[in-house]
């Protein structure tokens, strides 16, 4: 089994990207942790860690393009070779998050991945086209949040609760 937190990221509005930035920097004070955006992430990088977060906004009810075209690109490469390995997701969301949560949920079922998170979906509750398409800041409460899931994550990982 691969070691280390691998935290596979997308963004466009800049929330994603803080909600993985803050989870790697949870997660880095626990143990070594990997950040990279899903364009650049290669099935060998997923075989090398232990764990994955999978962090992306919601778009038009669905998980990014981007987040969808790593898991194409990476899905039978690794079949059957990541099996039991833990897994979390953070969704940025103007609203609701759960479609590209339940997508990602149903793609990583295939790979046999275990959820060892609740999901943490962060609405921006952007809703006008300005809003939508705008650059986005998150509250030090809601990147908090993201902290704690990639400390927890990580900690847990590296004592080999996981």
């Amino acid at each position: 089994m691969g070691e280390g937190l691998l935290i596979i990221w997308h963004s466009r509005t800049g929330a994603a990207r803080a909600m993985a930035d803050a989870a790697g920097e949870g997660a880095s004070s626990a143990a070594p942790c990997t950040l990279l955006p899903a364009e650049n992430v290669t099935p060998a990088d997923l075989l090398a860690a232990g764990g994955y977060v999978f962090c992306c906004p919601e778009n038009l009810g669905s998980m990014t393009g981007a987040m969808k075209e790593f898991f194409d690109r990476c899905y039978y490469p690794v079949l059957g070779l990541i099996e039991g390995r833990p897994y979390a997701t953070m969704i940025a969301a103007g609203s609701d998050g759960t479609g590209a949560e339940r997508q990602i949920d149903r793609i990583v079922t295939g790979w046999r991945l275990r959820r060892v998170a609740e999901p943490l979906i962060i609405c921006t509750k952007a809703q006008t086209p300005n809003e939508i398409l705008g650059a986005k800041r998150l509250s030090p409460d809601q990147l908090q949040r993201c902290h704690d899931l990639g400390q927890a994550f990580s900690t847990a990982l590296n004592l080999g609760v996981f």
